[in-house]
């Protein structure tokens, strides 16, 4: 018998373009897709790293709630910047989030993301209970 795929979307208007959901629930497992500081198609705290990670993890956990999960839920986040250098501002927002949950965290700098504006973009996967 197939699990049942729970699909979130955000109303960005490239999901469909481009074939995504924020999250996909399937069973007790959350899958949150690569999420960045993007507010009405515009990026938010351009050049604040720390601001960008804030309002990223603050998206993530609404997609997580429409999902029937909670940031403590999380067991592991991916996180991408375009410069390895700003981490500590990146790691401050994360940990000031994820503090008492300590999820498995990877995090890897890359050449560029969607919008040069964009210095972060993170990733999110949690099990329920």
């Amino acid at each position: 018998m197939a699990t049942e795929r729970l699909r979130i979307g955000s109303g960005a208007p490239w999901e469909h373009e481009v074939g995504y959901s924020r999250a996909v629930r399937v069973g007790e497992r959350v899958l949150v897709a690569g999420t960045t500081a993007v507010v009405d198609g515009e990026p938010a705290y351009p050049g604040d790293a720390y601001g960008q990670t804030r309002l990223i993890l603050e998206i993530i956990e609404r997609a997580l709630g429409e999902a029937g999960a909670q940031m403590r839920d999380v067991v592991r986040t991916r996180i991408f910047t375009t410069d390895i250098a700003r981490w500590r501002e990146i790691g401050r927002a994360h940990g000031e989030v994820f503090s008492g949950v300590m999820p498995a965290v990877t995090m890897v700098q890359v050449a560029a993301l969607i919008d040069p504006r964009l210095l972060v973009e993170i990733e999110a996967e949690a099990i329920l209970d």
